[in-house]
């Protein structure tokens, strides 16, 4: 069964992990522009209050079996410094039970 591996990094990031994943055999990825916050509850500039960030989400699609190295290749680029920082990012995994091509109609494999 595929997984789906969706990612939200910082848009800073977000080309170097486009690149890693391409170069690690995952061409395929879908890129939105997105806006929220975690843990930290936004950013606090002086008397602002920033409670929804820009982040871009990645979204890609991999066989189970390739699952571990596309978290690890998206952790090992999104992270800020040697053991990052508030808002790099976060990943969520879960299982596609169907998926089709919309030119053909077919169910895929």
């Amino acid at each position: 069964m595929p997984t789906l591996v969706q990612a939200v990094v910082r848009p800073e990031k977000v080309y170097e992990v486009m690149k890693a994943l391409l170069e690690a055999g995952f061409p395929a990825v879908t890129k939105m522009d997105v806006f929220g916050r975690g843990k930290q509850r936004g950013l606090k500039v002086g008397e602002i209050t920033y409670d929804e960030l820009p982040k871009e989400m990645l979204l890609v699609v991999v066989p189970d079996a390739d699952k571990d190295l596309v978290i690890e290749t998206v952790i090992k680029t999104a992270r800020t410094g040697a053991k990052g920082t508030f808002g790099d990012g976060k990943i969520f995994v879960s299982k596609v039970e169907e998926s089709y091509t919309v030119s053909s109609g077919a169910k895929d494999a």
